[in-house]
């Protein structure tokens, strides 16, 4: 699909860059004419040049804003036909060409370091199509805590129905990649819409009209009579004005945001929210998003465009040539500025709402593609019974033709101790309980063919590091995690992950701080599992039969090689590879 769709948009681009080309030929035709014709008019000084020379104008204008339709026709062709190509390329896994939020990597975050959440080839950048940084954002905030069962169901069915519609969420994306925003330009515009804005005051306002209506009255007498004395008063006034314009020059700016280009990404936010308005939904979810945008019967994307239109019309006082002669006349500055603080006051408190609606969508969009790509993929069942069971459970990052996977079920035991040799799926397998634990938690599909789950807070301790720079251990860093996992328990019943814990001590002291830890776990009602090498931390299970079980990952030796099935057993892991590796390898 992704292939015939990246050749058509090629082929259109083709054509529409061919359009495009003959348009701009024209356009250069039609100013050399008017060029002709005013030379000939002068020459001449016959009225029908006059006439003409307004024809060639309107023509001009006409074929100026065709051009610039078909400019943006062209843009879009060119970021549809990017889209399909670089989905093409992740489908067929030769590359992942999306942004992998490596900035929002967290060492101290709960889970999101230790699951690859964010960074290279992790879930963030397999999920990612936002080209938005407000859609960015949502996602990866979406990634980082467990939304609520209400959420999570509306999520499940928004996200289902845009899968299904493959158009109209590549047109989304192919729209927002014309974007050109930033977090400096969001944080800009977010100041703005809050930031307090007094009037110009009713003396300026009235002023304001006054001083153009009477540069024009004497302009107009001046020509009528041709006395220099209107002339003198027409010049006054047009000084005049432009000391009026300097003494608002600062605040111009001040309300501009000090931002260049602001009005054309306000113009792209506008287009987006336009289709966001303009779409029929039937999820609860996508229609109380697109209702947040048509309160009281007002398109916010027709505000926002007007907003984007009085930017550029302020943005405008750099040119030195038509700013002078504009706001002598007319004070076009100061009108705009007046426009501006009105349109701040009725809809400010609208603004930065409306963006994270539209961030929002983006975000709903990218977990859409990721369903759509993987239509094997199951959205879990929801239940109040903190069950939490998976079937043909795999980790989504994996390579389709190798993953294997695993059924597992929570609702009779809190817990698992997981024994098993070194490669033989331990950790591999944990991960793909947090990782898609995590996927469930934003109502996204999991990499499972079933799935029933209560969304609980994903807590995990499996990568950790020594920090040189805080001067932080190994050993305390994982001490530190620990607390961490246990001071939220105390808050909340949570999904927990633990990865073969107290490295950094001897064996006594590690299995015997291991067991607490189990014990504690249970006291907290903690599901989840942990993983250890130690099979007699597994004698634990006898204490708590109906709050442990083991399971585990078996090695075989098959012609003097060694062979991993990593498929979940139940039971403690009996055999080792270790002994047997470093003897063929010539280690002992």
């Amino acid at each position: 699909m992704y292939q015939e769709l990246q050749d058509h948009y090629r082929s259109q681009l083709k054509i529409r860059t061919r359009k495009y080309s003959a348009i701009s030929l024209f356009r250069v035709v039609v100013a050399v004419l008017f060029l002709v014709n005013a030379y000939l008019a002068i020459e001449a000084y016959q009225t029908f040049h006059f006439y003409i020379g307004i024809l060639l104008v309107a023509v001009f204008i006409a074929v100026m804003r065709f051009h610039k339709a078909i400019e943006l026709k062209r843009k879009l062709d060119q970021n549809l036909m990017q889209i399909n190509t670089a989905e093409a390329a992740y489908i067929n896994e030769q590359k992942l060409p999306f942004e992998n939020g490596s900035e929002y990597i967290d060492f101290k975050h709960e889970y999101a370091y230790d699951l690859d959440v964010f960074g290279p080839d992790s879930l963030f950048q397999h999920l990612n199509r936002t080209a938005t940084f407000i859609g960015k954002k949502r996602l990866a905030n979406q990634l980082l805590a467990c939304q609520n069962q209400e959420q999570i169901s509306l999520n499940q069915q928004a996200i289902q129905e845009l899968a299904k519609d493959l158009t109209w969420r590549q047109d989304f994306e192919a729209i927002a990649k014309l974007s050109t925003d930033s977090e400096k330009l969001y944080t800009k515009l977010k100041n703005w819409s809050t930031a307090p804005s007094a009037p110009i005051g009713t003396f300026m306002h009235v002023l304001s009209y006054v001083t153009p209506l009477l540069f024009i009255a004497a302009i107009t007498t001046y020509f009528l009579t041709e006395k220099y004395v209107f002339l003198s008063v027409s010049s006054f006034i047009f000084v005049f004005n432009l000391g009026l314009l300097g003494n608002f020059f600062k605040r111009i700016m001040i309300e501009n945001a000090n931002s260049e280009h602001i009005d054309k990404t306000l113009l792209h936010y506008s287009s987006l929210l336009s289709k966001i308005e303009k779409s029929t939904f039937s999820s609860p979810y996508l229609i109380q998003l697109q209702d947040q945008l048509l309160a009281n019967n007002e398109k916010t994307s027709v505000k926002i465009k007007k907003l984007s239109e009085l930017f550029a019309r302020l943005d405008s006082i750099g040119n030195l040539v038509t700013t002078p002669i504009f706001n002598g006349v007319f004070l076009f500055h100061i009108h705009t500025l007046k426009a501006l603080i009105d349109w701040k006051k009725k809809n400010g408190s609208q603004l930065m709402s409306a963006i994270e609606v539209m961030g929002e969508v983006e975000m709903l969009n990218s977990l859409a593609n990721f369903t759509y790509n993987n239509p094997e993929y199951a959205f879990p069942k929801l239940n109040n019974d903190y069950a939490i069971a998976f079937t043909d459970l795999s980790h989504p990052l994996l390579n389709k033709k190798n993953r294997i996977g695993n059924d597992v079920n929570f609702s009779k035991e809190n817990f698992i101790i997981l024994t098993g040799s070194n490669m033989s799926g331990k950790s591999t397998f944990l991960r793909s309980l947090g990782i898609n634990m995590v996927l469930a938690g934003t109502g996204a599909p999991v990499c499972a063919s079933e799935a029933n789950i209560h969304p609980l807070k994903v807590l995990v301790s499996m990568r950790l590091s020594d920090s040189l720079s805080d001067s932080t251990s190994y050993f305390f860093a994982e001490i530190k995690r620990l607390k961490q996992i246990m001071d939220s328990l105390e808050n909340e019943r949570s999904f927990v992950l633990l990865d073969e814990i107290l490295r950094g001590t001897n064996s006594d002291d590690k299995r015997n701080g291991t067991i607490e830890v189990i014990k504690k776990m249970i006291q907290k009602n903690a599901v989840g599992a942990i993983a250890t090498h130690d099979t007699e931390v597994c004698l634990t299970t006898n204490a708590f039969p109906n709050q442990l079980v083991n399971k585990s990952f078996e090695v075989a030796i098959v012609d003097n090689e060694l062979f991993f099935d990593y498929k979940l057993r139940d039971g403690i892991c009996q055999n080792k590879s270790a002994t047997f590796i470093m003897k063929k390898w010539g280690v002992i």
